[in-house]
């Protein structure tokens, strides 16, 4: 009975896994049967309105008059620009078709796109608007920073109902096949397809893929993926439909909508033949008469068949109560999982077997292991113990968050698995590991020159202000720290482990938890002694983490045996005596921008007020790092920095043998999260 009853278990955690991610940024709208252009105006509401003859509406005006010749004499037809100063800094982005047949109506397109935002959208700061041959945005956010994926759903003019089964099927394979085409093709992103099929109204399908021309392929092949996934749920049975995005777009029509010879030109689809049924061989009523013999054999024997896997399914659930923690909490937590499954056997091979060679760190939750899927993707693999509930909800928390946001600066979840008695969460492989493998070694922070530096906190803060201002979900991350900020192949900061993070409400500013978790030395005075945390407390972390970065020291620890005093405080004393500069690291270069680094202590002393409401959102944050203009707000001594009592070899098993109390606080030293434990 082992393999009937492990092969059962695989198709419960797929049953499982179908449950447990919400929509990943689902359409923003959707209209039947409307007309170009399609507009959507203010996708982040936080982004706000401008006034008529004001200084932003001036620099919308600046970025028309060179925006549409830009993408129109580039070989792509594409470009990206901005325009002012902030905070009244206009980012734009214009996109034409790859089928377009000249310059001209490219501009053309783009040129009518911003007198058709300002029409549609009157007053809004962040528009996006989709025509026939060309798409537009402009923004008060740099949206080319972030990989937000944000699309709009529209079911096109002439489109009608026909028979949803064998045309959907042959929809979606034409559309697939596009989407490939335009991710191998490195210069345009672009694609076009025909597919024949047998109906006389409707004799051929074409259908349109195409990317922004400057990203990635793994970017393209992501954002294609994602949109087409809707397909189904959005335009099934529909002779026409299009989804476009901020990086990517498709469209579907039963006429050539598109200029030129397609690109792919699939054979006429064929439908797979339906079983046939078997021949009558008797009168009716001898018929009838065998057919009724037959259910009252077949009927209770199927009810036998359904009945024994639901009985299964609740004994196995009783067996194991853990695996309820996967199961959502709301209905949004049901959708698009199956691009994100990977197989158990795949990430063993990825890992030869997990291997001990292979692994990259170790925190509370497991181990996390390199390794290199088929497609040699390289990714970082994390997986909870077998034999320990810690951890649970905290991988719970990172699966449903960290599916649904996309941002440059945020570490991208690649797919998980939960075969077996696993789970595992797979993410991006970064090269360069977590911050402080290299901030606090001695030889390798030689390789973070000022500009390195520079760059890792404005993407850090540039990442916080999405999770705190502009995600369609209002996150505080809860910890924050150097481990936990993770560095590509080119020092590009991404914040990871979401064990931690909590969702706000709308109007929701703070809230008060009797379960502290976190790591010394970065947590708010507020969150350590009381309990409230707050999106402020999420900018205390990153002040110290700004201090860190210039200091090259870590928080912990004595810089005065006579005083014993922190680094927070050691930076005060600096500051106030006026030789602050004392304390950049020796390692940077002998000429370092001076006033580009003191701008950064004090915004990062700014971070760490004792009150929080002294300290800045991260949106005022990244005004200050990006403004040679905006005076800087007078600081008062921080806060007191919540140090690590004892950390040693036996504080874990000191927790293991005297459990915690509800009201228990519990924090990690430096190198290692250790969230929510629960009692045993």
């Amino acid at each position: 009975m082992a393999k009937p009853h492990r092969r059962f278990s695989r198709y419960l955690a797929g049953i499982s896994a179908t449950f447990l991610l919400a929509v990943l940024h689902a359409p923003l709208t959707a209209a039947e049967d409307e007309p170009p252009p399609w507009p959507t105006c203010g996708p982040y509401p936080s982004s706000g309105n401008y006034t008529q003859n004001s200084t932003y509406h001036a620099n919308i005006d600046l970025l028309a008059a060179s925006l549409p010749r830009n993408a129109s004499s580039s070989p792509a037809l594409y470009a990206t620009g901005s325009v002012g100063d902030v905070p009244d800094i206009v980012y734009g982005q214009a996109l034409c078709r790859g089928d377009v047949a000249n310059a001209s109506a490219c501009e053309s397109c783009v040129a009518t796109a911003f007198r058709g935002a300002q029409q549609a959208c009157p007053l809004y700061k962040d528009v996006m608007i989709f025509y026939d041959l060309c798409q537009l945005r402009f923004s008060n956010r740099n949206f080319l920073l972030d990989d937000d994926y944000i699309i709009t759903t529209y079911t096109l003019q002439r489109s009608r109902l026909v028979g949803p089964q064998a045309f959907d099927a042959a929809v979606g394979l034409l559309v697939n096949a596009t989407a490939d085409h335009a991710v191998g093709d490195s210069s345009r992103r672009f694609g076009t397809g025909e597919e024949g099929f047998d109906d006389k109204r409707n004799p051929k399908i074409y259908a349109l893929s195409q990317c922004a021309p400057d990203t990635t392929v793994d970017v393209c092949r992501t954002c294609l993926r994602r949109i087409i996934r809707q397909l189904r749920e959005s335009f099934s049975g529909r002779t026409g439909g299009g989804i476009f995005g901020v990086w990517c777009n498709f469209r579907y029509e039963v006429y050539p909508f598109f200029s030129g010879r397609p690109l792919l030109q699939l054979p006429q689809f064929v439908e797979s033949p339906p079983a046939s049924a078997p021949p009558a061989t008797g009168g009716g009523e001898k018929m009838r008469n065998r057919t009724v013999k037959v259910l009252a054999i077949v009927m209770p024997t199927i009810a036998v068949i359904l009945v024994i896997p639901v009985v299964y399914f609740f004994c196995w659930r009783r067996r194991r109560p853990e695996a309820d923690a996967f199961l959502p909490s709301t209905s949004e937590d049901i959708q698009h999982i199956d691009s994100l499954l990977l197989d158990l056997a795949t990430l063993r091979v990825a890992t030869d077997d997990f291997d001990e060679r292979k692994m990259l760190g170790k925190g509370g939750f497991g181990m996390v292991y390199k390794g290199v899927l088929p497609d040699s993707q390289e990714i970082a693999v994390k997986r909870l113990g077998q034999t320990s509930r810690q951890g649970i909800g905290e991988l719970k928390s990172e699966l449903v968050l960290v599916a649904k946001l996309h941002h440059r600066n945020l570490v991208r979840l690649v797919g998980v698995c939960l075969e077996e008695d696993e789970k595992i969460l797979v993410y991006e492989y970064m090269p360069n590991r977590s911050l402080d493998t290299i901030i606090f070694d001695f030889e390798r922070k030689k390789e973070l020159d000022w500009g390195k530096r520079f760059k890792i906190i404005n993407g850090i803060a540039r990442g916080l202000q999405y999770l705190h201002e502009d995600s369609q979900l209002k996150i505080v991350h809860r910890d924050l720290k150097a481990s936990n900020v993770l560095l590509d192949l080119d020092y590009n900061p991404k914040i990871s482990d979401f064990g931690l993070a909590k969702i706000f409400g709308g109007d929701q500013s703070v809230d008060v938890t009797h379960r502290i978790a976190g790591t010394y030395g970065y947590m708010a005075p507020e969150y350590a002694m009381r309990g409230q945390y707050s999106i402020k407390s999420d900018v205390f972390s990153f002040g110290v983490l700004v201090l860190e970065i210039v200091t090259g020291r870590r928080n912990s620890g004595s810089y005065n045996t006579e005083q014993d005093v922190d680094l927070l405080n050691l930076v005060w004393e600096h500051w106030t005596r006026g030789n602050v500069i004392e304390l950049i690291d020796p390692s940077l270069s002998s000429h370092p921008p001076v006033d580009q680094i003191l701008k950064c202590i004090h915004v990062g002393l700014l971070c760490v007020q004792r009150k929080p409401a002294s300290r800045p959102a991260m949106s005022s944050v990244n005004i200050m790092f990006s403004s040679h203009t905006v005076r800087l707000p007078s600081l008062s001594r921080p806060a007191f920095c919540i140090q690590e009592v004892s950390v040693n070899e036996s504080s874990t098993a000191y927790s293991e043998t005297y459990p915690l109390t509800e009201k228990s606080t519990v924090m990690s030293s430096n190198e290692v999260s250790i969230t929510e434990l629960s009692p045993r």
